[in-house]
């Protein structure tokens, strides 16, 4: 965080504020543990500080200090309305566009609050004031760190805060495996671990909770692969009606895209997941090396991220969607072989 960031961030926080704190929707461990680990230590600062998240959130994500005081959007509407009204700040973490937030979206451009964005995706909007975007940090969380760091205030980091933008930089990095994982990462971590954080509580948390639904879930999208050799590409799909069957339950799906990955020679892999209620196709793209899954879900899917993680969408029906996803990959032959 520059110093012209960090002055305007001091100016700001100089006097207590009222703060709502907003993640993306369909919130994943980055978002929580960013937004939590945030709250924390504003609370500590003597700001009256909340989050309001556009939904819910997994199962596998609310034993984080703190998550039962988030605010629901979706089950708490009239409250959330009314704290972005009289917030002051309005801090937006994981995210660079107010399309990523759902329903929340006319409330937050409506809002006189002033805007500090803490993100490292690409290609951020203009809405905020402050912006703290760096798409070279691993996690939204290792950003948090920096931001408490910047201000001088690290001695504040506790269990909580720790615990918190621990477990946001585990998910985020795939255990520390992806190639965002430098050795700032790992110097953060190193202090988020002296300061209290239990990392082995924080994965058996996330990772060794599954239930036996879930499970039979992995079973019928791994059934469900599709391997294309040719463009070094697998794809898997899982049906609205599939998704009933092995009684889903969000977040169940998290990570299922990562499998393809682990096939040799495989480049570049994709899940399309049927939301019936939205009616739309989700899409999680993720690739090795250096094509871009941020370009091909921008370019084709509505969406868009990271180099080598991304997002998109379709509103067309799953067929339509694999048959247009198939018919792109001949003219990236050449980027999956590089």
């Amino acid at each position: 965080m520059n110093l012209e960031i960090t002055q305007a961030i001091k100016a700001l926080l100089e006097t207590p504020q009222k703060i709502v704190i907003v993640p993306h929707k369909n919130p994943d461990g980055d978002a929580i543990g960013s937004t939590l680990g945030l709250w924390h230590y504003l609370i500590k600062k003597g700001h009256e500080a909340v989050i309001v998240s556009p939904n819910d959130f997994p199962k596998f994500l609310k034993w984080m200090p703190g998550s039962e005081k988030i605010v629901n959007f979706e089950k708490e509407a009239s409250a959330a309305k009314d704290l972005i009204s009289k917030a002051s700040v309005i801090f937006t973490l994981d995210f660079n566009h107010l399309g990523r937030i759902g329903q929340l979206q006319p409330l937050l451009e409506e809002a006189t609050a002033t805007f500090v964005m803490i993100d490292h995706h690409q290609e951020p909007s203009d809405y905020a004031q402050i912006m703290y975007s760096d798409v070279r940090m691993s996690s939204t969380c290792e950003m948090v760190y920096n931001f408490v760091e910047a201000l001088g205030d690290t001695d504040l980091i506790d269990p909580e805060i720790g615990i918190c933008l621990y477990t946001g930089i585990m998910t985020d990095t795939g255990s520390f495996k992806f190639s965002s994982t430098t050795s700032r990462t790992h110097k953060v971590v190193a202090q988020l671990i002296d300061k209290g954080a239990k990392n082995t509580e924080a994965h058996n948390k996330v990772y060794d909770t599954n239930t036996p639904s879930r499970l039979h879930l992995l079973g019928c999208a791994l059934k469900n692969m599709v391997i294309l050799e040719e463009y070094h590409t697998t794809y898997i799909t899982l049906s609205q009606e599939e998704l009933d069957q092995c009684e889903y339950k969000k977040g169940d799906t998290e990570g299922f895209v990562n499998y393809g990955l682990t096939l040799e020679g495989i480049k570049f892999a994709v899940i399309f997941i049927e939301n019936k209620e939205e009616g739309i196709i989700k899409i999680s793209f993720r690739s090795e090396g250096t094509f871009s899954v941020n370009e091909f879900a921008r370019n084709h899917f509505n969406g868009g991220g990271h180099t080598n993680a991304s997002g998109g969408r379709s509103d067309v029906s799953m067929e339509e969607t694999t048959n247009f996803f198939k018919s792109l990959l001949p003219k990236y032959k050449e980027a999956l072989e590089a």
